[in-house]
């Protein structure tokens, strides 16, 4: 198990990572999730021994300050791959087994498993320079997983790619994780990367950790209003427009402010909530609305978000019920 324990990173007095605790047991993937500049990045070059750290980083409960990056036994991938041009791709995946010095049948058969398990069988002897974005990063994932590390570290692995390639890829590398077994640590600013691959999620902002758990308890419950919107909330309501929305979805809370996704209040002429129509854009999949709530008597709420059937008809300034998904709303302390 990786325990990262108080770490502290500073450049010239100035703090990157602030005080840091976190876990990733045998077998899981953490995802580290955060806004550019947040520290993330520095904490994984921290953990690969590449950045010195005030705190402890151990490894199975051995401290790892005086473990050079080359003796932990971790492996670095970055988001560009860093693939070697010049060499085949069989070369390429069989070049950490090279520096080990194995040689002949076991390195070809370890790169023949290795190419199998990421999709690319047969690809072995093409260039890089032959393939696409996500065959080169399926390429150094295999060079990553291919000395069996310890610990394998993914620094934004995947935001190179366009948005579609990206989102089939991150469900790609969580199966192969999966079959691996590799205990990972992956670094994202992409909150759907990180609910598509992880176990666990932490949440970083200016150096801190400031939210920690299991996906579905870190979706549910954000700490506060900018965690929830960096996880992909819409908008946080406050007072009573909160209260409306929590009242019409039969939930209970102790706070004024709710955290809405997008699609928490949908058009349904038997809803409990009221609201006019500001504006209608249509999708490949539903019609998204902005919309002006109104409490009893039309007294204003304020302006949210809601979802419309394709087939449903509505336009600007109409008046429309809507009804509450309490499944798609988090209730914010304070």
């Amino acid at each position: 198990m990786l325990s990262i324990e108080g770490v502290s990173i500073a450049y010239e007095g100035t703090p990157a990572v602030r005080d840091v605790d976190l876990t990733v047991a045998d077998g899981e993937v953490l995802a580290v999730l955060g806004p550019s500049g947040c520290g993330k990045s520095t904490l994984l070059r921290a953990v690969a021994g590449l950045e010195p750290a005030l705190g402890r980083i151990a490894w199975d409960g051995r401290d790892l300050a005086r473990t050079p990056t080359h003796r932990r036994g971790f492996a670095l991938m970055f988001q560009d791959g860093q693939l070697f041009d010049h060499l085949t791709v069989a070369r390429n995946v069989g070049y950490a087994l090279r520096v080990r010095r194995l040689r002949g049948r076991r390195v070809a058969e370890r790169v023949e498993e290795l190419l199998d398990l990421v999709g690319l069988a047969g690809y072995g002897e093409r260039l890089p320079g032959t393939l696409s974005g996500g065959e080169r990063q399926r390429v150094a994932l295999a060079r990553s997983l291919a000395a069996q590390p310890r610990l394998l570290l993914l620094d934004e692995p995947l935001s190179a790619l366009d948005a579609g390639l990206r989102e089939r890829l991150a469900g790609d590398l969580r199966d192969i994780l999966r079959r691996a077994g590799t205990t990972t640590l992956l670094v994202t600013h992409d909150h759907e990367e990180a609910f598509t691959v992880a176990d666990r999620m932490a949440v970083m902002r200016e150096g801190r950790v400031v939210q920690q758990g299991a996906l579905a308890e870190v979706w549910r419950e954000p700490v506060d209003a900018w965690t929830a919107l960096f996880l992909g909330y819409a908008r946080v309501l406050t007072g009573p427009a909160a209260s409306a929305l929590l009242a019409a979805a039969d939930v209970t809370a102790t706070g004024e402010r709710v955290a809405v996704r997008r699609s928490a209040l949908v058009a349904d002429d038997g809803g409990p909530l009221r609201a006019r129509v500001r504006s209608v854009r249509a999708t490949p999949v539903q019609t998204r609305l902005v919309v002006d709530l109104e409490g009893p008597d039309s007294a204003p709420l304020g302006e949210a978000d809601a979802v419309a059937d394709l087939g449903r008809r509505v336009g600007p300034g109409d008046e429309v019920r809507l009804r509450v998904d309490p499944g798609r709303l988090a209730p914010l302390p304070g």
